[in-house]
């Protein structure tokens, strides 16, 4: 053991006390143990947390390791380590690698004394298509879809009339068990499912006759769907408890709504504004005038002032559309676009011509600017 650094192998200054150690290695006992780790290093890793902990974790060896570098003092040729089988057998100092790898395992689903495993059904995942308008304002909606279920006629056990069963021998009820074994990195203890129930604790003795013993089955459920007003395309509603019961005793997992929207026939949506482009008459931008818009909810007048340019973009702040779980509103921009007539006749050409005449290039800044650009290339 001489000459490996046990502090930096667990990750941990000299003077860490026993709590922080002990987590130090619960992490990477957690992390690199062969059940949970498969890659090829992992063994090799945590035989040397291991080799680590079985120092540090013993107050004595520690005191050892800290004043002669080797947890046998300096005595050399007798006594040494004990191995990992004295810290499975309970150990001294932090308690033993039992007790850490009970509280390991127990993450990954049960431990000793936590009663049977409560399992999570599976999330379930459906498309709902809404509006433009639905979607701005919000709409509560029925959706169905097919989803498991606890067997009501034997409330999930299984078994005729919710009754007809009996305790698992082996596991006792709890669905799980405990199994020890013993390989070269010492003696390991794991959980697994119970083999004899499957994990739900009871033995069978009639079939419940509505989900033949199973005690679920696939039906079509109904939901009633809240959409909060200003929802995005692309955006997911999660609905806690919705989805698919578990095979045996837990909770059921959640409905995913995955909203879809549809386009609008004017506003396009960036976020929670709305815009859309205004075509005007070229004489309007010009001289200026008055126009009707829509708004989400019925309409308004647009000034526009005289001499508009083309591009222009006007903002009407609060007029987008409501912010998710907030009392604020985003805004409508309207971008102005010139529009020149498409034909014109004899008349219309002549008085344009006549006004041409009583215009310079001062009257026309950027037309100018960009001549002057020109000159100079």
């Amino acid at each position: 053991m001489a000459g490996k650094d046990y502090y930096e192998i667990l990750g941990v200054q000299k003077g860490a006390d026993a709590d922080e150690i002990k987590s130090a290695y619960r992490r990477l006992a957690k992390k690199y143990h062969p059940d949970l780790n498969k890659t090829p290093e992992a063994a090799e890793k945590f035989k040397e947390i291991n080799e680590a902990y079985e120092v540090l974790g013993d107050e004595k060896k520690r005191a050892n390791y800290d004043q002669y570098g080797s947890a046998d003092g300096p005595q050399f040729g007798g006594g040494g380590a004990g191995g990992f089988g004295d810290f499975f057998g309970g150990g001294q100092g932090f308690g033993g690698f039992s007790d850490i790898f009970s509280d390991i395992f127990s993450a990954f689903g049960g431990g000793e004394g936590r009663g049977r495993v409560n399992e999570r059904g599976e999330d379930v995942y459906v498309n709902m298509k809404l509006s433009f308008e639905e979607a701005i304002f919000g709409v509560e909606k029925i959706i169905s879809f097919n989803r498991v279920e606890t067997c009501e006629k034997c409330s999930g056990t299984g078994a005729k009339n919710g009754k007809e069963f009996s305790t698992c021998p082996d596991c006792h009820g709890a669905g799980r068990v405990r199994i020890q074994q013993n390989t070269m990195f010492g003696t390991t203890i794991r959980e697994g499912v119970c083999p004899k129930c499957s994990g739900t604790g009871k033995i069978i003795k009639e079939r419940c006759e509505e989900c033949f013993g199973k005690g679920y089955s696939r039906n079509v459920a109904e939901v009633r769907v809240k959409v909060p007003a200003g929802i995005n395309d692309g955006q997911t509603i999660r609905m806690k408890g919705e989805g698919n019961a578990p095979s045996r005793q837990g909770i059921n997992g959640d409905l995913n709504i995955k909203i879809s929207v549809a386009n609008h026939k004017i506003f396009k949506r960036n976020g929670n504004d709305l815009m859309f482009d205004l075509f005007i008459p070229f004489t309007t931008c010009l001289l200026g005038g008055k126009v009707e818009i829509p708004l989400t909810k019925g309409t308004t007048t647009l000034k526009i002032e005289e001499g508009t340019q083309s591009g222009t973009i006007m903002r009407l702040k609060g007029k987008g559309v409501k912010i998710l779980n907030r009392e604020a509103y985003g805004d409508l921009l309207v971008t102005i676009k010139s529009e020149p007539p498409k034909n014109l006749n004899r008349k219309a050409k002549d008085l344009l011509k006549e006004l041409e005449e009583n215009f310079n290039e001062n009257d026309f800044p950027k037309s100018k600017d960009f001549t002057n650009k020109m000159k100079g290339l």
